[in-house]
C-alpha cells in the first residue's frame, strides 16, 4: 500500500483553490484537478501523511475510492460493494458512514448511509468470513457525496478537521478559521524577513499562521490523524514525514510579528495560544486601540476587524473602518495591508479602493479580502 498511488481529495475554503493547488504541488501531489472548493490529486501513502502534516489550507485529506452514477439503491449498493474495502479496513476496525446528497434521485441521506454501510459490510464479510463486526478498532470514516446522481465515496484520513492545529484550545467570540487565515497569509506573501502586524489580533490566529508560514512550520506537527492508526499504512511513513517536517523548520530568520487588541482578555488569550503553538518568542502582543497603531518601518498588516451584525454594532463597525483607514494611510512607509470584511461598502468607509479583491467565505459569511499593496 505504501508505494501504491491513490486518488486523493482535499476540500478547502471557496476562493483558496489556487493557494491549495500550489501547496499540493509543493508536497509532490500529481495529476491535480481543481474544482470549486476541492482539489483532487494522486499520491502514495507518504503523500497522505505529508498532506495531513503540511497543507495549511486544506480542510482534510480524503482517499477517493470510487465514482459512479446511481439512480437506485441497488445501483448504489453494487457500486459500493465493488470497492476493495479490505485493502483499508481490518476486521476489527470501525467504519461509520456520513455524507450528503443534492439534486439526486437518492435524496434520503439516512437511507444512503444505511445502503453504503450494508454494501461495505457485505464485501468485508465475504473477505474475512465473518458475519458480525465489533468495530472496536481504529475509525475509518466513510464519506459519500451524491451530486446530480453522481456518487463519490471517500475514506477520511484526517479525523478532526485540519483547521484544528492543536494550538487554539480557546478562542474569542468571532475567531477566523485557521485554514482560512493561512490562505490569507499566503495571499499576503509573508516571507522569512517579514515584519508582520495584526491590530485586531483576537485569539492570535493570523499571528500564529504567519509565523508558521515564515518559519516553515508544518501546521499539523502538533496533532495526530486518523490514518496514523490504520493497519494498512506503516507507522514508519508517519514517523519519517514528521522528522522531515521538523528538519525543514527555518529557525534562523528575521520574521517577527506584532499583535494588538483593545480587549485585555484577547491579549492574554493570544499570548497563551502563541505559546501553545511554539512561536511565542517571535510575537509581541499588547493591549492597544487601533488609533494608536503604528509600524516599525515597512511591514505587512493582515486583520479581521470586528463586524457588527446588529444595527448599532454595524454603525460602530463602520466608524471603526473609517478610523482604521485613516490610521493605515497615515503610515506612509510602504506597508501593505490585507483586510477581510463581509461589509459590501467597506472601501467607502475605509476611504480607499483596494488594489485587488478576492471573494472568500468565513464559515457561511460571504466576505471580501481587500488587498492594498501598491
Amino acid at each position: 500500500m505504501s508505494t501504491e498511488k491513490m486518488t486523493l481529495a482535499c476540500p478547502c475554503h471557496f476562493g483558496l483553490e489556487s493557494v491549495l493547488n500550489y501547496e499540493i504541488k509543493k508536497i509532490g501531489g500529481e495529476d491535480i484537478t481543481v474544482t470549486d472548493g476541492r482539489i483532487t490529486f494522486s499520491g502514495t501513502a507518504d503523500i497522505i501523511a505529508r498532506a495531513n502534516l503540511c497543507l495549511s489550507t486544506a480542510e482534510r485529506v480524503l482517499i477517493q475510492l470510487a465514482e459512479f452514477k446511481a439512480y437506485s439503491f441497488e445501483e448504489l449498493f453494487q457500486g459500493v460493494k465493488q470497492i476493495p474495502w479490505e485493502n483499508f479496513i481490518s476486521k476489527n476496525d470501525a467504519f461509520p458512514v456520513k455524507g450528503h446528497s443534492l439534486n439526486s434521485a437518492l435524496h434520503s441521506v439516512p437511507d444512503c448511509q444505511s445502503i453504503i454501510k450494508k454494501a461495505a459490510v457485505d464485501r468485508l464479510s465475504s473477505k474475512y468470513n465473518i458475519s458480525w463486526f465489533q468495530e472496536t478498532g481504529p475509525v475509518h470514516q466513510i464519506q459519500f457525496s451524491i451530486l446530480k446522481d453522481n456518487v463519490t465515496i471517500y475514506l477520511d484520513t484526517s479525523g478532526a478537521g485540519l483547521h484544528k492545529r492543536g494550538y487554539r484550545k480557546n478562542s474569542n467570540a468571532a475567531p477566523i478559521k485557521e485554514t482560512l487565515a493561512a490562505g490569507i497569509i499566503d495571499l499576503a506573501r509573508i516571507r522569512e524577513n517579514t515584519q508582520f502586524y495584526d491590530p485586531f489580533c483576537g485569539s492570535g490566529t493570523f499571528l500564529i499562521e504567519a509565523a508558521y508560514k515564515a518559519l516553515n512550520i508544518a501546521p499539523g506537527i502538533k496533532r495526530t490523524f486518523a490514518a496514523e492508526k490504520w493497519d494498512c499504512f506503516s507507522p514508519e511513513i508517519w514517523k519519517n514525514e514528521r522528522q522531515n517536517a521538523l528538519a525543514a523548520v527555518k529557525k534562523d530568520n528575521d520574521f517577527f510579528a506584532y499583535g494588538y487588541d483593545i480587549d485585555p482578555e484577547c491579549v492574554e488569550l493570544a499570548q497563551n495560544n502563541c505559546a501553545k503553538a511554539g512561536v511565542r518568542n517571535r510575537v509581541r502582543i499588547e493591549c492597544a486601540d487601533v488609533s494608536d497603531f503604528h509600524t516599525e518601518g515597512s511591514g505587512v498588516i493582515v486583520c479581521n476587524p470586528p463586524y457588527g451584525e446588529r444595527l448599532l454594532e454595524l454603525k460602530q463597525a463602520e466608524e471603526l473602518y473609517t478610523k482604521t483607514g485613516q490610521v493605515f494611510r497615515s503610515l506612509d512607509n510602504g506597508s501593505k495591508y490585507y483586510i477581510i470584511s463581509p461589509h459590501e461598502d467597506f472601501e467607502r468607509f475605509f476611504g480607499k479602493n483596494a488594489d485587488k479583491r478576492r471573494k472568500l467565505y468565513n464559515g457561511m459569511i460571504k466576505c471580501q479580502l481587500y488587498m492594498y499593496f501598491k
